[in-house]
Parts: C-alpha cells; sequence; structure tokens
C-alpha cells in the first residue's frame, strides 16, 4: 500500500512538495483554506537553483517567463525626481527569471492537478486542519469544511506544513509565532499595476528609494508591471490599525515623484493588494516526528531576499528525493533533507539584511553610499554589455 501524505497549503511550497511526494511514489492530498486557487500575483524572481527545482518536478516546460531582454532597463529616480539608469532586480548576478507567482502555481497545477497528469492530487479546498496528533505510526487530523462546519477525521503517514508565514500547522505542533518569527520593522504592500508609469516604456523597472521608504516597479514582458511599497518603522502592529491605503499615503507624503504618485494612484484602484508585516522564520528543527514544515512556514527567507519561490521549489523537490532515497526510514529522509537544505536556507536569510538596505536604505548616509555602490555597479554593466556587443559584432 502506498504512503499517504497531507500538505497543507496550495501555494508554490505546497504544491511543489506534492509533486516531490508522489515522485518518491507517496499518495499526496493537499488541503487549502480559500474555496479555489489563487491566480495572478506579484512580481518573483526565480533564481539558478529554483530553475533546476522546476526541472527536477518537470514543470519547467510550462513555467511562462516574462523577462525584457537583457533583463530590461532600469532607472532610478533622485529626490527630485529625476531619473538615471539603475540597477534592477533582474541585473543581479545568476540572471533571474521573471514571473509572477501565478505563473509558478500554473505550472505545478499542471502537474500536480491539471493535463500534465494521469494521476492528478486529491485537492479540497475551504478545509482546514483544526488538530494534529500522532498516535503510534500514523498522524491523525481532525478536518474542518469551512462551507459546512463539518469535522472528520483521518490518518496519514507524513504531514507537511506548507502554510505559509504565519502556519497553523507550525502553531498547532510546534508553537505559537512569537517562537519563531523575527519582526524585520517594516512593511510591504505589493500588487498589479494596470499600467506603466508615465513616460516610461512598457518594460522598464523604475526604483524610488530613500531613507525608511522605497517604491520599485518591476517591468515585465506582455504584461503591465508589479509594484512594491515598502517603509520601516518601530511599530508593525500598529501599521494594520485603520486603511491600509491611507497609511501608505500618509508614509509617502512627501516622495512627490512620478513612480510614487502612480504608485498610490493605481494603490486606490487595485482590486487586491498585499499588505504585510516582514518577518524572517528561524527554527531549530523543521520536523517533529511525521510532521514536517516546508517554504515560508518552515524558513521564510522574507520578500528582501528574493529567494522565497525558489527555496520552496527546492525544498519540495529535495524532500521527494530524500524520500526516494531512503523509503523505509522517514527519519532519516528528514534528517537527510533539512541537513543538505538548512545551509542554503540560512545563508540566504543573512544576505536579506544586505539585499533589506537595497531595497529600503535604513539612513540617509545609508541611502548615500546605496546610490553610489548602484552607480558603480550600473557602470561595470554597462562596460560588461559593450564588450560582449563588440565580440558579437567582430
Amino acid at each position: 500500500m502506498r504512503k499517504r501524505a497531507l500538505v497543507v497549503g496550495l501555494g508554490i511550497a505546497g504544491m511543489a512538495a506534492a509533486i516531490g511526494l508522489r515522485q518518491a511514489g507517496w499518495t499526496p492530498v493537499i488541503v487549502e483554506r480559500a474555496p479555489e486557487r489563487r491566480r495572478g500575483g506579484y512580481f518573483v524572481g526565480l533564481m539558478t537553483e529554483g530553475r533546476q527545482a522546476a526541472v527536477a518536478l518537470g514543470i519547467a516546460d510550462h513555467l511562462h517567463t516574462r523577462n525584457p531582454p537583457d533583463g530590461g532597463k532600469a532607472w532610478s529616480l533622485d529626490r527630485r525626481g529625476r531619473r538615471e539608469p539603475g540597477v534592477g532586480f533582474l541585473h543581479q548576478p545568476g540572471d533571474p527569471v521573471a514571473v509572477v507567482r501565478g505563473d509558478i502555481e500554473s505550472a505545478l497545477w499542471w502537474s500536480a492537478c491539471g493535463d500534465g497528469t494521469d494521476e492528478p492530487v486529491d485537492v479540497r479546498f475551504a478545509t482546514t486542519p483544526v488538530e494534529i496528533h500522532t498516535v503510534g505510526g500514523d498522524v491523525r487530523v481532525l478536518f474542518e469544511d469551512a462551507g459546512t462546519g463539518a469535522r472528520y477525521s483521518e490518518g496519514f503517514d507524513l504531514v507537511v506544513g506548507a502554510d505559509g508565514l504565519r502556519s497553523s500547522v507550525r502553531r498547532t505542533v510546534f508553537g505559537p509565532d512569537e517562537d519563531y518569527m523575527t519582526d524585520w520593522g517594516a512593511m510591504v504592500c505589493a500588487f498589479q499595476l494596470q499600467e506603466q508609469v508615465p513616460s516610461f516604456a512598457e518594460a522598464d523597472s523604475v526604483i524610488s528609494a530613500r531613507a525608511g521608504r522605497a517604491v520599485w516597479v518591476f517591468g515585465l514582458v506582455d504584461r503591465p508591471p508589479t509594484v512594491l511599497l515598502t517603509y520601516r518603522t518601530e511599530d508593525t502592529r500598529k501599521q494594520f490599525s485603520g486603511s491600509a491605503v491611507q497609511r501608505l499615503r500618509t508614509v509617502f507624503s512627501g516622495m512627490d515623484d512620478p513612480a510614487v504618485r502612480h504608485a498610490l494612484a493605481a494603490l486606490e484602484r487595485t482590486p487586491e493588494f498585499l499588505f504585510d508585516s516582514v518577518h524572517q522564520v528561524r527554527m531549530p528543527r523543521w520536523s517533529s516526528g511525521r510532521v514536517v514544515l516546508l517554504g515560508d512556514a518552515a524558513w521564510c527567507p522574507n520578500l528582501y531576499s528574493g529567494m522565497g519561490a525558489t527555496t520552496a521549489l527546492r525544498g519540495g523537490a529535495e524532500l521527494g528525493r530524500a524520500l526516494l532515497e531512503s523509503p523505509d526510514d522517514l527519519d532519516a529522509a528528514l534528517a537527510a533533507w533539512e541537513s543538505g537544505l538548512r545551509p542554503f536556507v540560512r545563508r540566504h536569510q543573512r544576505i536579506a539584511r544586505l539585499k533589506q538596505q537595497m531595497f529600503v536604505p535604513s539612513s540617509r548616509p545609508v541611502e548615500e553610499l546605496r546610490s553610489v555602490v548602484l552607480r558603480l555597479a550600473c557602470a561595470a554593466r554597462e562596460r560588461r554589455s559593450a564588450k560582449a556587443r563588440a565580440r558579437a559584432s567582430a
């Protein structure tokens, strides 16, 4: 009889885990608290390790990418709103692939549940686990149907918590959020624009970064850009009181440049947006018995790192590989999976502090230093491009 695994969460981490489990010969079941699958979403840069994981999971050929040629043009706006050549997210080492969250989820869905498989994963929407208990070699889970309120119990050989930053599986099995979530004293708001910032080309990226607050417009091919507003604060809890739109208008008052004006005007009209505080999740172990956490639930590197999707895909692919290599020893499989993945995750959690300064500098001196560093990087990039053009024409 095939072993059964419950995966909690239908995001990137959850579907990647389900595909990895199926590759290892397990039968995964996914539960999702939302009534239907999400689509669209904000900008995601997929790094080399994420692309390798996409290949391992069998979704690479169905992943729609949106990179402008050579990473596109990026523009930095100074305090008077004047533009100068800048360095965008897609210009960093590793040649990130530009997608939106929904592009990755669509490719994963195609493989897990759609036309890409003759063995579709069982997905149960509007369903949440309310109790998780290990009884011998079995994990008993009590579910609640959000539509009817009905409850029922079911047994599994493994439970995978891939239900995000504020994971209910983590709270139930490992303890309260405050034991693991570190507060970074910052807020983010991300959403899809309907049109580009006026006077910029369709695939341009536009960056307006000041001490304590910043706006990033991420240019894409074949769809309008997405935008990120981010700012620093000493009290993240207070930021959730009142209207998020009004709070953002207050925070960004005085930043009167084209990117800020366009983003705030678009925010008033957008049907949905993400507004949240910034955290990392730090845990001494990602598993306890037959319950394992994956993705943001286990290690959230946070948005500044740019590694959330990459680590989620790699985590799912490598979990499947570890289970395949140790089919009869779950403890050994989970230990090997964590020891192999943790150094990679930890490295990028540390780097995220530096990247935060690049996204939103903490002070005026850091802002000025950041500008100097980026001008030097932009000049170096232009020299490399000139040499490449010269070689191509020789």
